[in-house]
């Protein structure tokens, strides 16, 4: 027999020798990521080999994983065949014991919920002691009852139809009792609130399972599309703050709804909703004026997480729920960047790892072995498909991904129905590819077609590049309508590129680290997993360099916020990594204009 050594688990595995390191792992209950059922051709199973007898690697792996990640000894888990004992060190998994698979990476940590319940039994009123039901209730309790809960009165008669009560706690503190056991109905509901979307997850929290999730566009989009927009729309509109306000309860409760609705489950057993969030986000939620977030110096009405009944804010589920909003930083670094980076764990590690939540805006926080510091860049809507020419959102006929090659223009589809335009993934692979077949130069300037025309090697393009009124497009779909690539486009990727990559470098010289000392780059939001690294890199956003260092952990918002309903430690570890956070005003920095020009450019 030999033996499996997984470091970051501390753990040791018997295996015999002649099956793949993936069944090994799985067969132990480590499940590592493999969309491909294992079968080599999803390139996503990767571990790194520390030390060890195994195969040489195959062409599929040599097909999947860059040189830099072979030279680093990475490689894929299902097809490597180990012939001794083997040390490894696991990169992208989820472990089914401490984890609940979604849609973003967790790391492990113990089931612990705030919310609780316990079963007591009642001793009912006889004539030698015909006590009241209020006071037999806290005698089974041990606890004083509120002597201003109506509602709890008014149940009594009901209580004391059942031999048992159940109460229920938020942590040690009781907040409510319900007739008979119902210990086994225990949910609550995990929240991510973005400036675009909101999902919701619908979670069992004695098993700790995630059961469903939801999602929609945000509908406060309707009032402005990002931040700005939107506190500018309550500073001038009489109502504004009410409606941006209703508008995400009722968001919340539709969710809310449609969850309990397919998993049959009664509202009225979700007791707690745990809510990620920019600062903006959460002050409309909670109906509080944002005007100091909009104007200089910046500043939020709250930071700090927030504790209170759901019924004082309208969200419709258990007469005793509760909603924790998650602790945030700044005006710029909300609770969705503190989740992130707890779910990083960015505090815990000893090496310099850089995080990017990528979305309307760009927000970095890099870790110098534990030491937290960030910045927010306005990124710009443009990676969601917004202010572009044919830009629409992730949906049925949006283009998510265009190669440009010799024989044509190939396209990817959402749905594989007729392309109707591009959404944010696709306009960045397609800047890339533009950048890569040299259509444009250093600055971003379409080439001329005369140009194009004359080089050997770009002629074949010239057919796609279109001048109309001295302005110039790549045409990369003319089936059902013309969808073209615009100078305007291209100028609105750059500064999205120009915004993040200068807020990257700025928080690198502010640590005193030099960019190839990182160790990791971690691309995390609810649009930052559908970009490519060939996308990112390609497009400049982040640099070639740190190409077999990126990692993508999806919506660690959203995995912040069940982790947080799941965990009281997580709970406290949050509120204490908030607290670690430095913020860094980006326009503070000498020379940052020169920095942000200088990042425009296309190398």
């Amino acid at each position: 027999m030999s033996y499996l050594k997984i470091i970051s688990k501390d753990k040791k595995i018997e295996f015999k020798v002649g099956d793949t390191l993936l069944n090994i792992l799985q067969d132990n209950g480590i499940l590592a990521e493999s969309p491909c059922g294992g079968n080599g051709t999803c390139g996503k199973c990767k571990i790194k080999i520390i030390e060890g007898s195994i195969n040489e690697p195959t062409e599929e792996e040599v097909k999947h994983l860059y040189k830099e990640e072979l030279e680093g000894d990475i490689r894929l888990s299902c097809l490597v065949i180990p012939t001794g004992d083997l040390t490894v060190e696991l990169l992208n998994t989820k472990d089914v014991k401490h984890k609940i698979l979604a849609e973003g990476y967790m790391p492990e940590f113990d089931i612990n919920p705030v919310i609780n319940k316990r079963v007591h039994k009642l001793t009912k009123p006889t004539l030698e002691k015909n006590f009241s039901y209020e006071e037999l209730l806290e005698e089974a309790l041990e606890i004083a009852i509120y002597e201003d809960d109506h509602m709890l009165l008014r149940s009594l008669p009901e209580i004391f139809e059942n031999q048992e009560v159940t109460a229920i706690y938020a942590g040690e503190k009781f907040i409510g009792v319900e007739a008979g056991d119902t210990s086994c109905e225990l949910y609550g509901i995990a929240v991510d609130i973005g400036t675009t979307t909101v999902v919701a997850s619908l979670v069992d929290l004695n098993s700790g399972k995630e059961i469903s999730s939801e999602s929609e566009i945000n509908p406060q989009k309707e009032y402005g599309l990002d931040v700005l927009s939107r506190i500018d729309f309550t500073r001038t509109k009489a109502n504004g703050l009410e409606l941006l306000q209703n508008s995400i309860i009722d968001c919340l409760n539709n969710l809310t709804s449609e969850l309990c609705s397919k998993n049959s489950i009664n509202i009225n057993n979700i007791y707690e909703m745990t809510i990620a969030a920019n600062a903006t986000m959460m002050h409309l939620l909670l109906g509080v004026n944002t005007n100091s977030i909009g104007k200089s110096p910046y500043s939020t009405v709250f930071s700090r997480q927030k504790k209170l009944l759901a019924s004082s804010i309208g969200i419709k589920l258990s007469l005793f729920a509760r909603v924790y909003c998650l602790p945030g930083v700044s005006s710029y670094i909300g609770a969705d960047i503190v989740a992130g980076s707890v779910v990083s764990e960015l505090d815990k590690t000893d090496k310099n790892v850089l995080f990017i939540d990528i979305g309307t805006n760009g927000e970095i926080v890099l870790s110098k072995g534990g030491e937290l510091s960030s910045c927010s860049c306005a990124a710009g809507p443009a990676l969601e498909g917004m202010n572009i020419s044919c830009g629409m959102r992730a949906a049925e006929g949006a283009i998510e991904g265009i190669k440009i090659n010799e024989d044509g223009i190939r396209l990817k589809v959402i749905g594989n129905k007729e392309p109707v335009g591009i959404c944010g993934s696709g306009i960045l692979e397609g800047i890339s590819e533009i950048v890569r077949a040299k259509l444009v130069g250093k600055t971003g300037r379409l080439k001329k077609k005369s140009d194009i025309e004359e080089n050997d090697q770009l002629q074949y393009l010239s057919k796609y590049l279109i001048e109309e009124d001295r302005k110039r497009k790549i045409c990369i779909s003319s089936e059902t309508k013309e969808i073209s690539i615009t100078q305007g486009d291209i100028r609105q990727v750059q500064l999205t590129k120009g915004a993040i990559l200068s807020g990257f470098y700025a928080l690198l010289d502010l640590l005193e680290i030099d960019m190839m000392d990182l160790n990791e780059v971690i691309i995390a939001g609810q649009f930052g997993k559908h970009l490519s690294v060939d996308s990112l890199v390609g497009s400049g956003i982040i640099p070639a360099d740190l190409r077999g260092k990126i990692r993508y952990i999806g919506n660690s918002s959203k995995s912040g916020a069940l982790m947080c309903l799941l965990s009281k430690e997580v709970r406290e570890d949050m509120e204490k990594v908030a607290k670690k956070i430095q913020y860094f005003e980006l326009s503070t920095k000498e020379g940052y204009d020169k920095l942000f020009t200088k990042c425009l450019n296309f190398n």
